[in-house]
């Protein structure tokens, strides 16, 4: 019989974010966005910034990551990030700052900007506003 389920952990350096049973999920994979659904073939893959989206009993829920990588087998998904953050914890006014602040940096290219960092904080930024919301 199909499974109708994914068993989902989400874990960081510092703790275990999520472990749950849910019905499907879309991570940022490196090159877009990937979809895995019960019975999904074996997978290994690195993960983007982005927002991870999952479904649980008909609802969709988002959370906030910085990158990392995806395991799927055995109808379970861990992701490994190096942060992740659920869109019901985040807190938009702040990530709102830190969008501002990022964009400032960029703007006025100071000669010792690290332009990189400017640009993955702000793509970070960004992820955290659209989980958020």
């Amino acid at each position: 019989m199909a499974e109708k389920s994914i068993k989902f952990e989400v874990v960081t350096p510092e703790r275990i974010v999520l472990a749950d049973d849910i019905e499907s999920v879309i991570v940022p994979a490196a090159l877009g966005y990937l979809g895995v659904l019960p019975n999904h073939a074996p997978l290994v893959t690195a993960l983007d910034i982005g927002v991870i989206k999952y479904k649980k009993e008909g609802k969709t829920k988002k959370m906030a990551i910085s990158g990392g990588f995806m395991e799927v087998i055995d109808n379970k998904v861990v992701v490994l990030a190096g942060t992740a953050e659920p869109g019901d914890k985040i807190d938009l006014a702040r990530a709102e700052q830190a969008k501002e602040r990022a964009k400032r940096r960029l703007a006025e290219r100071s000669p010792d900007l690290d332009v990189a960092r400017a640009e993955l904080a702000l793509k970070r930024a960004l992820s955290r506003i659209k989980a958020a919301q």
